[in-house]
């Protein structure tokens, strides 16, 4: 299957012809579905904090944050492309004229092209779109007035106008201020300013960015990190990494057998977002929140995020004092009947763990070597806002291959469809998961975790792809918030709507939660 240029081509990818042979293996396998049991709602896996602890866990974080080393992590090198799809598909169909009139004026919904156009003045990035058209010696309204909207369009996608198609969405502007508007990539630091402060005023974040698009961070940053830095009154701590060339994933034909190059060499592509997974390995922080690209607001909005950032963070912080303490006594076996009993009460009622009946009644060393090795893990809290028809995972219980219940975030192709309990047990479901989660990857001792050995191999996805007008088939990793942390202590905590906005289509943008107050 393999020649010796194979063998050096994986070699210097930074891997090893192993995990190839596994992937290959997988294609052939499948991977199987995961067993749903019942949704974690309210009451049963998912918390909903009171008055009393919306108070308490903020100020928690608080007065812990100054001693801790905070991180942001924030995914960003997906592209901006699929924000425009309706805007290609109006420019590949438009022509100057009554059809084409017709064409603009049949749909004017709010995410049709219609109320793109006409609501332009609104957009973030209208003063440099304006400024565009006017080098070539036009303006909007001209464009409007003779219904060239494919040109507007062309202006908005195009290498010779903004060239947003071309760009990720961190570098695209999102919201307008007096002051001028801001890019995506902007937004993040302002909120990093707010729950990653130290107490030498550094505040931390991290994107993952292509390499192609890493010069124009840099340019970004160069041009406003100082004015945030004066504005917020801290100094930035910005730093990239790129998804790493060893966690792609080699494609293969319909009948398993690799697919090559023109050139002759082994086709691989990127193996997901779980590929980050090694990214967030690197990160050496107490405490590092994950949240996506887009889903950001203006500031008059952001105050409830950051009320319900720092009671996540204050809350895992709790989590993960209490549950240290109890490491250090499980760690030297000095542990009395009473205190297994309040560490057990503790894993099953606050951390929903799912331990032995009988646990209880085995030998003290055999229990403190289970609660050692149940609780000596990485911790994330997870924000769940309440489902509204979002696309994407939720919260479930989930038993696995030990026969034992889990908390997992859920992506719909981790489930058989052509199962009715299973996809009864979907329908169940009250929440959704935003990308809202706060982590802590050190252990009682203060040492990083290799994330890799909390993730579950076989949870990955596979799907068809077309290259050269071949048909292959590609496989991605485990999700970072699904398989990739499945061996993780997981909470569910319900967060407000208003802390989800993403912006998945560049009409988005024209929803009030993105528009000045």
């Amino acid at each position: 299957m393999f020649n010796n240029q194979d063998f050096l081509q994986i070699n210097q990818r930074g891997m090893e012809l192993q995990l190839i042979q596994k992937q290959i293996g997988h294609f052939t396998t499948g991977f199987p579905f995961i067993r749903l049991v019942r949704p974690a709602v309210t009451g049963d896996g998912l918390l909903m904090f009171n008055e009393e602890e919306q108070k308490f866990y903020p100020q928690y974080f608080e007065k812990e944050l100054p001693g801790l080393t905070v991180v942001k992590f924030v995914p960003a090198s997906g592209a901006a492309s699929r924000m425009f799809k309706h805007l290609f598909e109006f420019r590949d169909d438009y022509a100057p004229g009554a059809a084409g009139e017709a064409l603009f004026l049949q749909n004017q919904h709010f995410n049709s092209v219609h109320y793109f156009i006409t609501h332009l003045r609104d957009i973030a990035f209208c003063n440099d779109l304006s400024a565009v058209v006017a080098s070539s010696g036009k303006t909007i309204g001209q464009l409007m007035e003779i219904h060239e909207y494919a040109a507007i369009i062309d202006y908005i996608l195009s290498s010779e106008g903004l060239n947003y198609a071309n760009l990720p969405k961190a570098l695209l502007k999102f919201h307008q201020y007096a002051e001028g508007s801001r890019t995506a990539a902007e937004e993040h630091l302002v909120e990093a300013a707010a729950y990653t402060r130290d107490h030498e005023g550094v505040a931390r974040i991290h994107f993952t960015i292509s390499p192609e698009h890493r010069e124009k961070f840099m340019e970004l940053f160069a041009k406003v990190k100082s004015s945030y830095e004066s504005r917020f009154d801290v100094t930035f701590d910005i730093t990239f990494s790129i998804q790493k060339p060893s966690t792609d994933t080699i494609a293969v034909d319909e009948t398993n057998q690799p697919v090559r190059n023109p050139d002759g060499s082994l086709l691989f592509r990127p193996g997901g977002h779980g590929a980050l997974l090694e990214n967030l390995n690197e990160i050496d922080a107490d405490l590092i929140f994950i949240k996506n690209i887009d889903n950001i607001v203006p500031d008059h909005l952001k105050n409830t995020t950051f009320q319900y950032k720092k009671l996540l963070g204050g809350y895992l912080l709790f989590l993960k004092d209490t549950i240290s303490g109890f490491l250090v006594k499980l760690d030297k076996q000095q542990v009395s009947q009473e205190e297994l009993h309040e560490i057990i009460t503790f894993s099953r009622e606050k951390l929903f763990l799912d331990l032995p009946a009988d646990l209880a009644r085995q030998p003290l060393n055999d229990q403190a070597g289970f609660l050692f090795e149940a609780l000596n893990r990485p911790i994330r809290v997870c924000g769940m806002v309440k489902n509204e028809g979002e696309p994407g995972g939720g919260p479930f219980w989930v038993m696995g291959d030990d026969q034992k219940l889990s908390l997992q975030i859920v992506e719909a192709s981790q489930v058989d469809a052509n199962d009715p309990a299973q996809k009864a047990i979907v329908h169940q479901s009250t929440h959704f998961n935003p990308v809202d989660l706060v982590c802590s990857t050190k252990n009682f001792e203060g040492e990083s975790f290799d994330l890799a050995q909390f993730a579950d191999e076989n949870t990955g996805f596979i799907s068809l792809k077309s290259s050269g007008g071949k048909i292959l088939k590609a496989q991605e990793l485990p999700g970072l918030w699904n398989g990739a942390m499945a061996k993780w202590i997981t909470i569910f905590a319900e967060v407000p709507i208003i802390t989800f906005n993403p912006v998945k289509t560049v009409n988005d943008l024209l929803r009030r939660e993105h528009l000045p107050a």
